[in-house]
């Protein structure tokens, strides 16, 4: 991968992370994310995968509960250079900004991060995102 690919996109991944979340899910409310007007076009659900209909199981991340908050895992291959998922983004039920786990796909065997959850009550919402398929989003009650 040259520098000007990874910039870009690193940039978009960043760009998603703080944008979509603040002005496009915050108007959403959480009970109706996956009838959102942009679901399925600026950020995928299982609901609505939008034109990557074909590509969602490895995509989607998969929230599991823990003792100290959640673990997030999205089963998709991690390959240096080529197709990898580039970070997991921890949302509030405000989508506020909780944490984040960005990967290197030359150390990082598979996409799975955990994150502690001190205080935090109602929906979380988990950010994945792919390289090559945008920004998939989960959620799960705490």
């Amino acid at each position: 991968m040259n520098r000007r690919s990874f910039i870009r996109i690193g940039l978009a991944g960043t760009a998603t992370g703080i944008i979509a979340p603040q002005t496009v899910l915050a108007g959403a409310g959480g009970s109706n994310i996956n009838q959102h007007a942009l679901a399925g076009g600026v950020y995928y659900t299982k609901e609505s995968p939008g034109r990557w209909s074909k590509k969602a199981a490895p995509h989607l991340p998969v929230l599991k509960k823990t003792d100290s908050g959640i673990q997030v895992t999205t089963g998709h291959p991690m390959n240096a250079g080529k197709h990898w998922i580039v970070k997991h983004m921890i949302l509030d039920s405000n989508f506020k900004f909780i944490g984040e786990k960005v990967f290197d796909p030359t150390i990082d065997k598979a996409a799975i991060s955990d994150h502690t959850l001190k205080g935090v009550t109602g929906t979380v919402y988990a950010l994945s995102v792919c390289n090559l398929h945008d920004t998939w989003l989960s959620s799960i009650e705490i």
